[in-house]
């Protein structure tokens, strides 16, 4: 799952990255941050934090190289793509903990590192459109912060259903029920987790106040139905959403193509982003 297509990679646009290290309760994490292209005004860029997918045990932050790339140039914004912990080595609640507690680093810390932590928005492809949706769950509940925007990729909203519930229109998706259990049961080893809400936020009940969000799916994506159902139910909690169902399309599709619909939906991604963050 972490091959990107070569079309995808968008070699058009430079890479100004540097390195981060972020102290959390639970251990150190390792950031890279993309920063957009220099414009001559004097404000602060608004910030971007990107959660890698991968099942919630790949740590290949590079994966979603191209896409951090891509959003900081056209969204004009520093992207902040966090190397978070993963299972079984470290399985939950470690990567929500992670992930939230970088995320309010970056809120608090932007004056010293050269961003806006006020105008903030966050998200991520898969198991980091799951981290995505904790991190807001976690602010709202904490007060410590209000994201613009939250970007849910594709992601796993619903941990308690058995993965052969979850059916596709192709004869072959990407992801099987085998591995999705692999990937929950690495994650999640105690089943009396998987309700819980920072797990399975598609079950939770209380969406009211959450960010506004972009929901994108996939066809052909065994999630896809959780992730259609986790978009309406935002919006029945009053939550200004976009849900986009790209056709035709798997799972990972914003980085394995096809390419067209790959650069189309990444493409969504950042002009959103601006928007949200402009605003």
């Amino acid at each position: 799952m972490s091959r990107v297509h070569k079309d995808l990679r968008f070699t058009d646009i430079p890479k100004r990255t540097e390195t981060l290290r972020v102290e959390t309760s639970v251990g150190p994490v390792t950031c890279t941050v993309y920063r957009p292209p220099v414009t001559g005004t004097a404000a602060a860029p608004p910030v971007y934090v990107n959660f890698h997918g991968g099942g919630f045990v790949i740590a290949r932050p590079e994966q979603d190289d191209h896409l951090c790339r891509y959003i900081a140039a056209t969204a004009g914004c520093v992207v902040i793509n966090v190397d978070y912990a993963v299972a079984p080595q470290r399985p939950h609640p470690v990567p929500v903990t992670q992930a939230y507690e970088v995320t309010a680093w970056t809120a608090e810390n932007g004056t010293v590192h050269g961003w806006d932590g006020s105008r903030l928005a966050v998200g991520g492809h898969s198991a980091g459109a799951s981290l995505t949706a904790a991190v807001c769950r976690t602010a709202r509940e904490r007060g410590t912060f209000t994201p613009r925007l939250q970007i849910l990729d594709s992601g796993p909203f619903d941990q308690v259903a058995d993965p052969a519930t979850k059916q596709s229109p192709i004869a072959k998706p990407l992801l099987t029920p085998p591995l999705m259990r692999i990937f929950t049961a690495a994650y999640v080893p105690d089943p009396g987790d998987l309700a819980d809400p920072l797990v399975s936020p598609g079950l939770a009940d209380d969406l009211a106040g959450l960010p506004p969000a972009l929901v994108i799916t996939a066809e052909h994506d065994r999630l896809r139905d959780e992730g259609a159902a986790y978009a309406k139910a935002l919006e029945s909690a009053s939550v200004p959403v976009t849900h986009r169902d790209f056709e035709g399309v798997d799972h990972y599709f914003t980085h394995t193509g096809p390419v067209p619909a790959g650069k189309e939906a990444i493409d969504l991604m950042a002009t959103t982003l601006r928007a949200a963050l402009d605003a």
